[in-house]
């Protein structure tokens, strides 16, 4: 499982449930890890322009969704822009710093 590096991961239960099932392994995406924002930021494009906006009866009904989406916007790529400012994206790591230290 690839998972990010909050601590819910190190809660006792998710402890407890993977020494239950050994098969599964955690394997932590980098601190920071930018690209990995935005393959979820492109998940949640998906997700909001594509699937929400349908229904769907069948397993191959949505994936049949989610491949012409993909056509459709592979059709006219255009490169990834970021909006947040970086005094913006500064002023929040600031803020989760502050929370995460006062929680030790």
């Amino acid at each position: 499982l690839i998972v990010d590096n909050y601590a819910t991961h190190k809660h006792p239960k998710v402890k407890a449930w993977l020494e239950k099932h050994p098969r599964f392994h955690l394997h932590f995406t980098p601190t920071s890890a930018s690209w990995l924002n935005q393959v979820e930021r492109f998940f949640a494009l998906i997700t909001q322009e594509r699937i929400r906006r349908g229904a769907f009866t069948s397993v191959p009904d949505l994936e049949s969704a989610i491949i012409d989406y993909l056509e459709h916007h592979n059709a006219d790529p255009r490169p990834f822009v970021w909006t947040a400012s970086a005094s913006a994206i500064l002023e929040k790591v600031a803020r989760a710093k502050q929370a995460l230290e006062s929680q030790h």
